[in-house]
C-alpha cells in the first residue's frame, strides 16, 4: 500500500482501519484526499466521476466517529449524521451499502477487544410508513438518510427536535440539485437546520464531474472555507456512435415519413431495435437510456417482442408503430417479459425496486430507463449502456454511461444511436466532449422568490422572527446571498395580506408582520399549509394507478401514474402497458385509475407530456465549431476526423452525405460563424422561413419570441414561430394578404417594391439591435405560453395554489384555471413577487438572454455572418427542423386564458331583461333565505362567532371597518381589537361620524376614498395609492351584504349618493355587481354582488322545492271528495254547476250506465238528464265513445266543446 494511502488511514480508529485494509487493497485518490480534508476539520466537496468510491469516502469518517465516540446521554440528540440524497432510490441504495462497513467495523472492534459499537441507520422519505416516522422522531437513529423534501417537512414540525444533535451533513449528487430551485429550497433548509444546532454542522458534498467547481463549493457552504478534493480522473470511456443503416437520408430525414396506413413507412427504428436486441443478448447486463418515458415504454416492449420472435420463431402481428411514433400512443403486442423491463418516474416505487433487484442479481438482461437511473445508484455489474437519441447534455451523458463499469478502475462502455441525421451531429459532439470531460457549466438560480415565500411561511409557522434576523438567515444560503431587501419586503407584503384576498382567496395573510417592531409570526394554519403543499417539484396532475381492491392508504397496490390526457382518452375495459406489464382499467375515479393485471393481453402504450431540455449555448457553440471543422476538410480527412470522434463507418458516411446535400441545397452549412436564413414555399403556397443556427434552444427560444413580436407589429398578424435546438421555423401567410399591408405603406419606408414572388421576410429582418433585444424579450415574455405555465408552477411553490385535500390529485386543467384567475388579479400590481419570479425564471433559468445579446453583437460586428437563400424545397437541415414544427401545434396547453378569450360584450343587463320579458328576481327570492344569508355574510351566525384576536383580524379584513358594538355582536371581546392595534395590525378611525376599527391594510383605501384621517405611525407600505379605492370598499360591502340601495351604502361610508352611485356603475360595468329589483319587499332599484345573487337564487329555489314535499295518504283522501264536489256542503247547483262538473271530469272514461245515475248526480244537487241534453243541444258539451262493455253498456267521455280538440 502506498505511503499516501497509509497517511489517509492514519486518522481512523484501529477497528475502522483494520476493516478497510482487509476489504480493499488501497483507498482511491478521491477517498485519500477526502479523508485528509475531513480530518483537518473543514467542509469538503469531493468531485469525482461515478465509481470512484465517493460515498464511502464521506461516510467512513462519520462511521468511525460514531463507532469510537459513545452516543450522547440525551436520546433526542443521538442523530449525529444526516445524509441528504436527491433520489429516494439512492437513499435506499446507500442504506443497503452501509451494512457492510457497519458490520465489518463491529466485528473488528470485538476482535480487537474494543467496545462493540451500536450504530443505527434510519430512512425518512415520502415512502416511509407513518409508524416508522413517529419512531424516528422519538428515538432518532445515529445516521438519518433523507431527501430534501423530507428534511423540509421534519424542520417544519415537532420532529425537528430529533435533528438537534446533527454534527455532519452529507449532500450526495450535489451537481443534480445545485442548479435548480430544488437546490435553493434545500440550501434554505440547511440554514434552518444550522439555526437549531449549537454550532453549524460540517457539510460534506459529493458530486460527479461538475463545472465550475467553485460555484458548487459556494452552494455547499457559502460562509466557510470549502476544501475541494478533485483528483485527476482516471476514468476510461469506450464510446461509439452507431447508425444501423447505410443511408439515413433514404428514411426521409425524420423518424416517420408520410404515408397511407398499410403503405411502406421507412423508419430507422426497426433497425435500431434489432441492433439493441443484438447488443443486449451479447452482453451480461445492459441499461438502455431514452430521453422520455413514452419512448422507454415503447422501446422496452419492442425489445421483448423481438426477443420473443427470435426465441419462438413466431412473428407477432405487425400492427405496432415504430417505437418513437409521436402522435397517438401506439400499442404493445402483449409479448411476455423476456429480456427488458421499463424503469422511469411513472412506475411505482415497488415495481422500480423489483426491476433494480432483478438487474443487480443478473436475472434481468436489460432495463430501459429515463434519467431515473442516471444518478449514483449502484446497479451492480452493468457492462454496457445504450443511449437512444443524443444525450441531452455532456454531463447527463457522462452520468448515464458511468452506470456501466461502476466499479473503481473499470472501463465504462457506451453506444449512442442517433434517431435521424440532425441528431447525428450532436451525438458526435457530445461523445467527443464526454471523452475530454468538457461538461456544461452550472448556474445556481439567483433569488427564486417562490421558494423564499414557501420557506418563510414554514420558518415563521413555528418560531417568531425579527425582520433583520430572518433576512440574514435567508441570505446565508448561497442562492439568496444577493437577495435585495426590496424583493424580500415584497414577498413579506404578499404573505402578510397586502394584496386583495377578496379577489383571490389564497392571497389571504399567512404571516403577521409588525412593520414597526419588525416581528414576523405565522398565522394559524400556516404550518399545515407548508407541510401539505410544500416542495418544489411541479404538480403535473398525474393520475395514480392502483390495483383494484387494494387499500392505497396502507401503501399497497400502487402500480404507477399516468398523464391526465392519456386517462381522458381511456375508457373502462381498455388495456394499457405500464412498466412492461399489461393492465386492464376497471374504474376511473377523479384522482386514480383502478386496474387489474392482464398478462399477455396486447395493450395501448402510455404517453406523458413533459418538458424537453434545450441544448445549452456552450454545447451549441461546440456543435457549430464541429460542423465548421468537418465542413472545411477534404472528404477523406473529414471521414478520418469523424472516425476519431467515435462514429462507426456508416455514421461517418451519413454525416458527410448530410453536409454535402446541405451545401448543395443552400450553398452554406450553418456553423458557429455562419447563420443561414432559408426561405421556401410549403404545400399550401405559404412562405416558410428557417433560421439555421446551431446555438441551441436556450438562445433560440427568446429569439423566436422577439421575432414573433416584430412580425405581429409590422404586419398585424400572429406569425407562427417555433424554435428548436438547430434553429427557428416561421410560417408566414401567403403574400397576397401581406401585400395589402405592404402596399398601404410608402415604398420609401419599405426599402423595396412589393413582389409577390419575394419572401416577405429577409435576413435583415431576423436581426435585432444588441442593446434592445433583451428589452424586447422582457416585454414579450409575459404573453407567452411558457410564462403562463411557469407562473402556475411558481404560484404553487409560493403556496398560492395549495392542494385542497392533501394526498389527492388536483387536475391540471383546474390548476391552470386557478392560476389564470390569480394572474388576472396579480397583473394589476407591478410589484407582485410571483409575477416577477415567473419572468425571472423565464429570462434567467429557461432562456439564455445574455447569450442571445452576445450573438446579436457578433452579427453586428460581423464575427458571425448572415447568409440568406431561397430554395425550391426544404434543405436536409430544414427537413429535420420541420419534423418538430408539426408537434409544436398539436397541443396548446398553457396559453394564457385571457389571451385566447374574446372580449365580452358590454350589454345593459336591465334593458336586455326588459327586451326579453324576464320577470324580476324579487318574485323568486325568499325573504327568510335572504335574512339567513345576510347573517352568514355578516358573520352573525353561531358557528362564525370569533374566538380570539386572530378572528377579529379576519373580520376586519373580510367585512371592512366595524364599530365596537358590531364587533361584540360577533362575539369579540373589547380588548382583542386593542391587542391588534398594539401589534399595529388594526387602526381606530372615524367613518360617517362614528369610531370604527379597521384592518391596517385598509389605511390607504380609507384615506383616498373617504378622506379618513389616519393615526400616526401607519407604515408607508399600507398608505400607497391603489387604482380604485372607493370601488374596492364598495365591492367588499357588496360581497358581505344582500341586495342594497345606493343610499344605504352611501350612509355606511358617509358619502353622497351620487358619488356612491357612480362608483357602483363602474363596478357594474366590470361585472362585479348587478343592478335590479331583488328584495321581496320591493324597495326599488338595488345593487347586489354577482356571487351573492347566485347563492341567494340557489337557496330560494331550494326553499321553494322544500314547500312541494308530498303529504300523507289520509290528507289526500280528505282532499279529493272536496275537490270533486262530492258530499254535503260541497255540491254544485243548476246548469252552471253542471258545466263546472263536466269541466272536472272531461276526458275521463266512465260507463254510460253510471254517468247519469252516479257520476253527475253525486256532484250536482237535483240533477236531471234534461240538464245535460240542454247543454249538448246548445253545443256547449260533446260526448265521445271510448269502447264497449258487456251487455248494452259502453265507455263514454264528456268534453266541453272548446277543449275537445285539445283532449
Amino acid at each position: 500500500m502506498p505511503s499516501n494511502a497509509h497517511r489517509a488511514l492514519d486518522g481512523f480508529s484501529p477497528a475502522t482501519r483494520a476493516w478497510f485494509t482487509g476489504a480493499f487493497s488501497a483507498p482511491t485518490s478521491a477517498q485519500a484526499g477526502a479523508w485528509q480534508a475531513i480530518h483537518e476539520g473543514s467542509d469538503v466537496l469531493v468531485v469525482a466521476p461515478t465509481g470512484s468510491g465517493k460515498t464511502l469516502a464521506a461516510f467512513l469518517a462519520a462511521l468511525d466517529q460514531l463507532a469510537s465516540v459513545p452516543p450522547p446521554a440525551d436520546p433526542k440528540k443521538r442523530c449525529r449524521v444526516l445524509y441528504v440524497s436527491p433520489l429516494k432510490a439512492l437513499a435506499v441504495d446507500v442504506e443497503r451499502n452501509l451494512r457492510s462497513p457497519l458490520t465489518g467495523i463491529r466485528h473488528e472492534s470485538v476482535r480487537l477487544g474494543l467496545p462493540e459499537p451500536e450504530v443505527r441507520v434510519g430512512i425518512r422519505s415520502g415512502d416511509t410508513p407513518a409508524a416508522e416516522r413517529r419512531t424516528l422522531s422519538t428515538r432518532p437513529p445515529d445516521i438519518l438518510i433523507t431527501t430534501p423534501e423530507s428534511l423540509f417537512l421534519m424542520l417544519t414540525s415537532a420532529t425537528r427536535d430529533a435533528l438537534a444533535g446533527v454534527e455532519t451533513v452529507i449532500l450526495d449528487e450535489v451537481h443534480a440539485v445545485a442548479g435548480t430551485k430544488r437546490g435553493a429550497h434545500l440550501a434554505l433548509s440547511l440554514e434552518r437546520l444550522d439555526d437549531l444546532l449549537p454550532k453549524p454542522a460540517r457539510r460534506i458534498g459529493l458530486s460527479a464531474t461538475v463545472r465550475p467547481v467553485d460555484e458548487v463549493a459556494r452552494f455547499l457552504s457559502p460562509r466557510r472555507k470549502v476544501e475541494i478534493v478533485q483528483p485527476e480522473s482516471g476514468k476510461e470511456f469506450d464510446l461509439s456512435v452507431v447508425v444501423p443503416v447505410e443511408d439515413l437520408g433514404e428514411l426521409g430525414g425524420s423518424p416517420v415519413a408520410d404515408g397511407q396506413e398499410g403503405a411502406e413507412r421507412p423508419s430507422i427504428w426497426p433497425h435500431v431495435e434489432e441492433r439493441i436486441a443484438d447488443l443486449v443478448q451479447s452482453h451480461r447486463s445492459t441499461i438502455v437510456f431514452a430521453n422520455s418515458r413514452r419512448l422507454a415504454e415503447r422501446l422496452c416492449n419492442r425489445l421483448n417482442e423481438i426477443a420473443y420472435e427470435r426465441a419462438t420463431g413466431e412473428t407477432l402481428d405487425e400492427h405496432h408503430s415504430p417505437a418513437e411514433l409521436m402522435g397517438g400512443s401506439g400499442a404493445a403486442q402483449g409479448a411476455p417479459q423476456v429480456i427488458a423491463r421499463a424503469h422511469h418516474g411513472s412506475v411505482s416505487k415497488e415495481q422500480r425496486a423489483l426491476v433494480e433487484e432483478d438487474l443487480k442479481a443478473g436475472r434481468l438482461p436489460a432495463v430501459v430507463a429515463t434519467s431515473s437511473l442516471e444518478l449514483g445508484i449502484d446497479m451492480g455489474a452493468v457492462d454496457l449502456v445504450v443511449q437512444v437519441e443524443s444525450p441531452p447534455s455532456v454531463a447527463s451523458g457522462l452520468q448515464r454511461v458511468g452506470r456501466a463499469g461502476h466499479q473503481v478502475g473499470a472501463v465504462s462502455t457506451g453506444v449512442v444511436f442517433p434517431k435521424y441525421r440532425g441528431d447525428l451531429v450532436q451525438a458526435a459532439v457530445v461523445t467527443e466532449r464526454m471523452r475530454t470531460g468538457s461538461i456544461e457549466s452550472l448556474t445556481v438560480p439567483a433569488n427564486p422568490l417562490d421558494v423564499l415565500a414557501q420557506q418563510v411561511v414554514a420558518m415563521t409557522a413555528l418560531d417568531t422572527w425579527q425582520f433583520d434576523d430572518l433576512l440574514a438567515a435567508v441570505r446565508r444560503a448561497a442562492p439568496f446571498a444577493s437577495l435585495p431587501e426590496s424583493a424580500f419586503t415584497a414577498v413579506l407584503d404578499m404573505l402578510a395580506g397586502r394584496y386583495p384576498s377578496d379577489a383571490f382567496a389564497e392571497l389571504r395573510p399567512r404571516v403577521v408582520w409588525d412593520r414597526v417592531t419588525g416581528e414576523i409570526t405565522g398565522r394559524p394554519g400556516a404550518q399545515r399549509l407548508a407541510v401539505t403543499s410544500g416542495g418544489t417539484i411541479p404538480d403535473r396532475g398525474l393520475f395514480g394507478v392502483f390495483l383494484a381492491g387494494a387499500d392505497p392508504k396502507k401503501g399497497g397496490g400502487r402500480v404507477g401514474e399516468l398523464d391526465e390526457e392519456m386517462v381522458y382518452e381511456s375508457r373502462v375495459g381498455d388495456v394499457f402497458t405500464l412498466g412492461t406489464s399489461s393492465w386492464r382499467i376497471e374504474d376511473i375515479t377523479r384522482d386514480r385509475v383502478l386496474v387489474s393485471p392482464a398478462p399477455g393481453v396486447p395493450g395501448r402504450l402510455p404517453f406523458w407530456k413533459g418538458d424537453q431540455l434545450g441544448r445549452p449555448l456552450e454545447l451549441g457553440r461546440a456543435v457549430g465549431a464541429f460542423l465548421r471543422e468537418v465542413g472545411s476538410l477534404p472528404e477523406d480527412d473529414a471521414r478520418l476526423r469523424l472516425l476519431a470522434a467515435g462514429l462507426d463507418a456508416w455514421a461517418a458516411d451519413n454525416v458527410l452525405s448530410y453536409l454535402k446535400e446541405q451545401r448543395e441545397a443552400c450553398g452554406h452549412i450553418p456553423d458557429d460563424r455562419t447563420i443561414v436564413v432559408e426561405r421556401f414555399r410549403d404545400e399550401l403556397g405559404d412562405w416558410r422561413v428557417v433560421v439555421h443556427s446551431p446555438f441551441g434552444a436556450q438562445v433560440h427560444a427568446p429569439w423566436a419570441l422577439a421575432l414573433g413580436a416584430k412580425l405581429s407589429e409590422r404586419y398585424g398578424m400572429d406569425a407562427q414561430v417555433m424554435h428548436a435546438d438547430d434553429g427557428i421555423v416561421l410560417r408566414l401567410p401567403d403574400a397576397d394578404v401581406m401585400g395589402l399591408d405592404v402596399l398601404d405603406q410608402e415604398p420609401v419606408t419599405m426599402g423595396r417594391e412589393y413582389d409577390a414572388e419575394q419572401a416577405p421576410l429577409g435576413a435583415a429582418d431576423v436581426v435585432f439591435d444588441k442593446g434592445e433585444v433583451d428589452q424586447v424579450v422582457t416585454d414579450q415574455v409575459g404573453s407567452s405560453a411558457l410564462f403562463a405555465s411557469r407562473f402556475r408552477e411558481c404560484a404553487a411553490r409560493a403556496l398560492l395554489l395549495p392542494r385542497r385535500t392533501p394526498g389527492k390529485r388536483t387536475p391540471l386543467w383546474q390548476q391552470r384555471q386557478r392560476a389564470s384567475q390569480l394572474l388576472q388579479v396579480a397583473s394589476e400590481f407591478g410589484s407582485f413577487p410571483i409575477v416577477l419570479e415567473a419572468v425571472r425564471e423565464c429570462l434567467q433559468d429557461v432562456f439564455d438572454v445574455p447569450g442571445l445579446v452576445e450573438l446579436m453583437g457578433d452579427l453586428e460586428s460581423r464575427k458571425v455572418r448572415l447568409v440568406e437563400v431561397t430554395t425550391a424545397e426544404p434543405s436536409p437541415f430544414a427537413r429535420s427542423l420541420l419534423f418538430g414544427y408539426v408537434a409544436q401545434f398539436l397541443y396548446e396547453g398553457d396559453s394564457p386564458l385571457a389571451e385566447r378569450r374574446a372580449a365580452a360584450l358590454s350589454l345593459d343587463s336591465r334593458l336586455l331583461a326588459e327586451l326579453l320579458g324576464q320577470a324580476e328576481l324579487r318574485e323568486l327570492l325568499d325573504a327568510e333565505v335572504l335574512t339567513e344569508l345576510e347573517r352568514e355574510l355578516q358573520w352573525r351566525t353561531e358557528d362564525r362567532r370569533v374566538k380570539d384576536a386572530e378572528g377579529v383580524a379576519d373580520l376586519l379584513r373580510l367585512l371592512g371597518p366595524l364599530t365596537e358594538a358590531e364587533l361584540s355582536q360577533r362575539g369579540a371581546e373589547p380588548q382583542w381589537a386593542r391587542e391588534l392595534a398594539g401589534a399595529r395590525r388594526a387602526i381606530r378611525v372615524r367613518i360617517a361620524g362614528q369610531d370604527h376599527w379597521a384592518a391596517i391594510e385598509d389605511a390607504g383605501r380609507l384615506r383616498d376614498a373617504l378622506g379618513t384621517a389616519l393615526p400616526v405611525g401607519v407604515p408607508e407600505a399600507f398608505t400607497e395609492p391603489v387604482k380604485d379605492p372607493l370601488g374596492d370598499l364598495l365591492a367588499r360591502y357588496a360581497r358581505t351584504h344582500g341586495p342594497f340601495t345606493s343610499a344605504t351604502a352611501a350612509a355606511r361610508f358617509g358619502l353622497g349618493v351620487a358619488v356612491t352611485e357612480g362608483a357602483l356603475q363602474r363596478l357594474g360595468a366590470a361585472g362585479r355587481v348587478v343592478q335590479g329589483e331583488f328584495h321581496p319587499a320591493g324597495i326599488g332599484q338595488e345593487w347586489c354582488d354577482a356571487a351573492v345573487l347566485r347563492r341567494l337564487r340557489r337557496r330560494s329555489l331550494a326553499a321553494l322545492r322544500h314547500e312541494l314535499e308530498p303529504v300523507p295518504p289520509a290528507a289526500l283522501a280528505q282532499f279529493l271528495p272536496q275537490w270533486q264536489h262530492i258530499g254535503k256542503g260541497h255540491s254544485l247547483r243548476g246548469i252552471d254547476g253542471l258545466v263546472r262538473a263536466v269541466e272536472q271530469v272531461q276526458g275521463a272514461s266512465v260507463p254510460a250506465s253510471a254517468l247519469e245515475k252516479l257520476v253527475l248526480p253525486s256532484r250536482v244537487v237535483n240533477y236531471t238528464p234534461a240538464m245535460l241534453d240542454e247543454l249538448t243541444a246548445a253545443g256547449e258539451v260533446v260526448w265521445a265513445g271510448a269502447g264497449s262493455l258487456p251487455g248494452k253498456d259502453g265507455w263514454v267521455s264528456l268534453y266541453l266543446a272548446d277543449a275537445a280538440p285539445l283532449l
